[in-house]
């Protein structure tokens, strides 16, 4: 499986993007997706995931209420839609999978996700 994220950019304080990472390969069923940022200097971060599956989420608090994951089973992608964008959002922006079975809850530790596409940059001017 390879992962292409895309849609990152420049965008005003309290603006949107949505972001999408597209897969070359299937994603099964019980597959976790999720979305990781890096600031350079500073640790990746955890910001929201979705099982393939049903489409349950989990959100950083940082973005809660903010930011949305879905996804799009025909097209075999994910999307993550920012919206009230601040400059601390800025950073580079990563999609992941991890292989799951049908019980493992969702998770916001990087270590558990094993494939990872390529970054998209993500920048907030205020």
């Amino acid at each position: 499986v390879q992962l292409q994220a895309s849609g990152g950019g420049l965008v005003q304080a309290g603006g949107s993007l949505r972001l999408s990472c597209a897969s070359s390969g299937p994603i099964f069923s019980n597959d976790h997706i999720g979305w990781f940022r890096q600031v350079p200097g500073q640790e990746r971060e955890f910001v929201a995931v979705i099982n393939w599956r049903g489409g349950k989420t989990y959100y950083a608090d940082s973005v809660k209420g903010r930011f949305f994951v879905s996804r799009d089973a025909a097209k075999n992608t994910v999307y993550l839609q920012m919206n009230g964008l601040k400059s601390e959002d800025t950073a580079v922006y990563y999609c992941a999978t991890r292989r799951s079975d049908r019980a493992t809850p969702l998770s916001s530790f990087e270590s558990y996700y094993h494939e990872w596409g390529q970054g998209t940059q993500v920048t907030v001017s205020s």
